[in-house]
C-alpha cells in the first residue's frame, strides 16, 4: 500500500502534533509457547537516516542489537510495549497483539498522523492507520518496529532462561522446537507458559 511521505522541512516545523509524522509498527512473538507478545511503534528522523533497517528476521542478532540502539538514538519517536501471557489466554493471541500494538502507539511521546502497521490486521487507533503487508521489508519505519520488538523480546527471553533455565528459552525464545517439546513433556508447563496453545495444554493434562 501506498502512503503519503512528508518531506525534512516539513517535519522541521517545531509544532510535531501538526499533521506528518508517520510511525511504523510490528510486533515479535505470536507464535512462541511462552513468554509476552511484543510490539513496537517507531517515527524515523528523515533528517537522521539509519542505514541498513530491514526485517528483523533477515539481521543477524548482533546487527539487530547495534541497528537497536541505533534506532533508540535517532528515531524521532519510539515505543515498545506488551500484551502479557494472562492476556494472551484471556484474548487470544491476535486480539492480544493488536492490544500490545495499540499500547506502542499510545506510547509514542509525538502523535502520528498516520500509522502504518505490518501485516493485514489493524488495532483500534485514534488516528488513521494502515495495514502493510510484507512492510516489515518495504517501509522503513515498520522495519525499525519490527527490531526494537524482536531485539526486546529476545533480552526477556534471556531473563526468563535465568529463572527457568531447564526449558532453554535463551535458545529457542519460547518456540516449539523439539527441544522445547521435550522440556515441557519432562518438566510440564511454567508460568511463563501460554496455557491457551496446544503443546501448553497437552503438557498440562500429562502432569
Amino acid at each position: 500500500m501506498r502512503s503519503r511521505r512528508f518531506s525534512s522541512a516539513e517535519q522541521l516545523g517545531f509544532d510535531w502534533s501538526r499533521p506528518g509524522l508517520v510511525a511504523g509498527v510490528d510486533e515479535a512473538g505470536r507464535g512462541p509457547l511462552a513468554g509476552p507478545v511484543v510490539a513496537a511503534a517507531v517515527i524515523l528522523d528523515d533528517c537522521n537516516r539509519i542505514e541498513g533497517l530491514a526485517d528483523s528476521k533477515a539481521l543477524t542478532p548482533l546487527r539487530r542489537e547495534r541497528l537497536f540502539d541505533q534506532i533508540r538514538a535517532r528515531a524521532l519517536a519510539f515505543s515498545i510495549a506488551q500484551a502479557e501471557v494472562e492476556e494472551i489466554d484471556a484474548l487470544n493471541i491476535l486480539r492480544a497483539t493488536l492490544l500490545a500494538m495499540r499500547r506502542a502507539v499510545d506510547g509514542l511521546r509525538l502523535p502520528p498522523a498516520l500509522v502504518l502497521v505490518d501485516g493485514n490486521r489493524l488495532p483500534v487507533l485514534r488516528m488513521q492507520a494502515e495495514a502493510v503487508v510484507g512492510g516489515d521489508a518495504t517501509v522503513s519505519a515498520i522495519s525499525a518496529a519490527s527490531i526494537l520488538a524482536k531485539v526486546h523480546r529476545d533480552r526477556l527471553c534471556r531473563e526468563l532462561h535465568g529463572s527457568h533455565p531447564q526449558y532453554g528459552f535463551d535458545a529457542h525464545k519460547g518456540y516449539a522446537t523439539p527441544e522445547h517439546l521435550r522440556a515441557l513433556r519432562e518438566h510440564g508447563a511454567c508460568a511463563a507458559h501460554r496455557r491457551s496453545f496446544e503443546p501448553v495444554r497437552a503438557a498440562l493434562r500429562r502432569s
